[in-house]
């Protein structure tokens, strides 16, 4: 057999295109969406993302701020922008790519992200809705694995689901996820002996560890669906996953390429909690100009 290949740049674009009018119903009120990035430092993959998101945010109508900063900027430098942005109504979302310059204290700083502009949805308060069960801003990658199960019809309650990595960004958020959709999860690490017995029973296997082709064909359950969220350069330049791609095709019943994978749907979630944060904004602010005696905008299309 031969997997059914999860095309993420093909969902990324059905994603757009049901947040176009939503995106037009705020504009008509006056608002774009707006997303600012914090960049430090002269990573070659951060800025390469940053340019991805950048691009997303014009091809989709949405304002977009990079705010670039050397990489022996002061702590305080970077909490001064956050404060800035936190309280510029042109922008509903914020972002801090990661990783941040060693000398940063990258939690004290993404926690400083108002709660309502957290479109990473990193903040603790964001993560502990999360935990809660009432998701209010989900990470976009763990996110945008749901979004992609979903879509090609992957059933998620009552099967068993193996998450390889136990980051705050990937693993924990998607393991919750899948949890409140039904499913029993196990959560494995580099670390765990014997990954292959936990994965070789699981109905969908997530590897989210960043070790290159740590999940081999024999590892896999025959007909499982396989999403591959690591994203890791060989000495060569190659982009390989933590998957053994063409092994695990040939087991899988379906399974995500890298790149064209989970990476694009990452953007897509990132734009869609981006308009979500504009069209609640936007709502309270219309709440309180009601409150105030002011005639509020329409709020027809909001959410």
């Amino acid at each position: 057999m031969s997997a059914i290949l999860l095309d993420g740049a093909g969902v990324a674009r059905q994603v757009y295109a049901t947040l176009a009018p939503r995106i037009a119903a705020l504009q008509r009120r006056g608002v774009r969406p707006g997303l600012a990035a914090v960049l430090a430092g002269d990573d070659p993959a951060s800025r390469s993302y940053i340019r991805n998101k950048v691009r997303a945010c014009a091809a989709a109508g949405l304002h977009s701020e990079v705010r670039d900063l050397p990489a022996d900027c002061a702590e305080g430098a970077v909490l001064g922008i956050i404060d800035e942005l936190n309280r510029s109504s042109n922008i509903h979302g914020i972002i801090v790519q990661l990783p941040l310059p060693r000398h940063l204290n990258g939690n004290r700083i993404v926690q400083s992200i108002r709660i309502e502009k957290d479109v990473d949805g990193f903040s603790w308060h964001n993560l502990g809705a999360l935990v809660e069960g009432h998701p209010a801003l989900v990470p976009c990658t763990p996110l945008g694995v749901i979004f992609m199960l979903d879509h090609a019809g992957i059933a998620i309650e009552g099967r068993h689901a193996v998450v390889i990595g136990r980051s705050n960004i990937v693993g924990k958020p998607l393991a919750l996820l899948l949890i409140s959709r039904g499913a029993t999860v196990t959560v494995c690490n580099s670390r765990t002996p014997d990954i292959g017995t936990h994965t070789g029973m699981a109905d969908i296997v997530i590897a989210a560890a960043g070790r290159p082709r740590l999940v081999r064909a024999d590892m896999i359950r025959e007909g499982a669906a396989v999403i591959d969220v690591g994203i890791n350069r060989l000495p060569g330049g190659k982009l390989v996953g933590d998957v053994d791609f063409e092994g695990a095709r040939a087991r899988a019943g379906w399974i995500s390429p890298v790149p064209g994978g989970v990476g694009p749907m990452t953007v897509a979630m990132l734009i869609s909690n981006t308009v979500s944060a504009a069209e609640r904004q936007a709502a309270r602010s219309a709440d309180s100009r009601r409150e105030n005696g002011d005639a509020p905008d329409d709020l027809t299309g909001t959410a």
